[in-house]
């Protein structure tokens, strides 16, 4: 099958009644995963690949039980009566209802594959829900850090929480105290580094895009950026979340124009503020002029 081709998961289509609980969906992937992360514990247990993913990168056989998981779940709220098409790290495009739904659910089951697999904590579950196929038409945005056991999520002009409670971008005011990079090899991250002297006070890399959008929208982070660029399943509902709790984000250092399909790939860049935020999309220019 051709990467971006609709392949129907059911043959019936069904038209949407209601809008489905995603918060409460999203709740009950996060416990069943909860239970997959206890009982595969371990670095041995968890190095186990399973081929390449739909994503274009190899896959680990725990990111193929998060995604079971995952699509389980909307295999439920599909029969429940909504129809849409998820977008997937692994399996890419399916179809829960037929091709010409209008509601996307662009699902990154593990984020931050290599921490999970390390037993490093920071790894986290992003699904975003779409009325169309642009990343300005994500409406929920949901990610889950099973290491801090800390619950993001947005609805658009809704605002922002953080397990609950309203989520805000503000920082102590101090410029750019932390900065987060991610997708840091060192080829890649040697330029950031070197732009950002003297700008930024300290790095942090966490591992997690999703992680790391959610830290800029809850000030821990003041701002971050990709040494390289991502998929929209990486970057979808982290984004709503941080725009969502007043922080400014770009993708390509233009907007929010860009694609929600799989193959599409941009750079992220996000802060507290504008300000700030032409100091870190300077920073990634120049990663990207030095040919990283």
């Amino acid at each position: 099958m051709a990467r971006g081709q609709i392949r129907e998961a059911h043959p019936r289509a069904r038209s949407a009644t209601k809008q489905p609980d995603w918060l409460s969906s999203c709740r009950r992937i996060v416990a069943a995963q909860r239970e997959l992360f206890e009982a595969q514990s371990g670095i041995a247990t968890r190095t186990v690949y399973a081929g390449m993913g739909e994503g274009g990168d190899r896959t680990l056989a725990i990111d193929h039980h998060c995604e079971e998981i995952v699509f389980s779940e909307l295999e439920a709220i599909h029969r429940q009566g909504t129809a849409f098409n998820a977008i997937s790290e692994e399996r890419g495009n399916v179809s829960f209802g037929g091709a010409g739904a209008d509601l996307f659910v662009v699902v990154d089951p593990l984020d931050g594959s290599l921490n999970a697999r390390r037993m490093i904590p920071s790894h986290s579950l992003s699904i975003a829900v779409a009325t169309g196929l642009g990343m300005t038409d994500v409406e929920t945005g949901y990610v889950y850090d099973f290491g801090s056991s800390e619950e993001y999520f947005a609805q658009r002009d809704q605002g922002a929480t953080l397990n609950g409670r309203e989520l805000r971008a503000e920082g102590p005011g101090f410029g750019l105290e932390v900065v987060g990079i991610e997708s840091a090899k060192p080829e890649r991250t040697i330029p950031v580094l070197a732009a950002l002297e003297g700008k930024a006070y300290r790095m942090r890399v966490l591992g997690s895009i999703a992680i790391a959008l959610c830290y800029v929208a809850g000030g821990r982070f003041d701002g971050m950026l990709t040494s390289r660029r991502c998929r929209s399943v990486d970057a979808a509902a982290g984004q709503l979340i941080a725009r969502e709790a007043g922080a400014a984000v770009v993708f390509d250092r233009s907007g929010l124009d860009v694609s929600l399909a799989l193959d599409a790939r941009y750079h992220v860049a996000a802060a507290l503020d504008r300000g700030l935020l032409a100091t870190v999309l300077a920073a990634q220019e120049h990663a990207e002029e030095a040919g990283t």
